[in-house]
């Protein structure tokens, strides 16, 4: 049997493995939410139902999982969310940091002093 998984799908790698209830349990989920979401027609969605409540090992789950939407590999990181507006918004700005600022300047005068330094070592 052909099939679109990676290798590394349980389904493919460890075909002979019982299904757990926690898998069936996911698995159901994904069939609703991909039912709902309109990527189903309802037959095909009954008929993905009894395989996955029908099947004992990971390999049957193979037609069951096959063409349903990926899952996400990642979550959006907090600083990239928008929690005051909707995407593409600007957000208000932060306030300036006058310790970095100040920062800066030390540093900066500390380079000027050591090259002056310098130059009298070196006349």
């Amino acid at each position: 049997m052909s099939s679109n998984l990676p290798i590394s799908s349980p389904y493919r790698s460890t075909p002979d493995a019982p299904v757990t209830p926690t898998e069936r349990d996911r698995l159901s989920a994904r069939l609703n939410a991909a039912y709902a979401d309109g990527a189903l027609e309802e037959d095909d969605y009954r008929a993905r139902l009894d395989q996955l409540f029908a099947a004992s090992k990971l390999g049957e789950l193979v037609p069951v999982v096959e063409g349903l939407p990926p899952l996400p590999t990642y979550e959006s990181p907090a600083f990239v969310q928008n929690p005051a507006g909707e995407p593409g918004e600007l957000a208000a700005s932060r306030p300036g940091g006058g310790f970095s600022v100040l920062l800066l300047a030390i540093i900066a005068g500390v380079v000027v002093l050591v090259a002056i330094l310098f130059l009298f070592m070196v006349m």
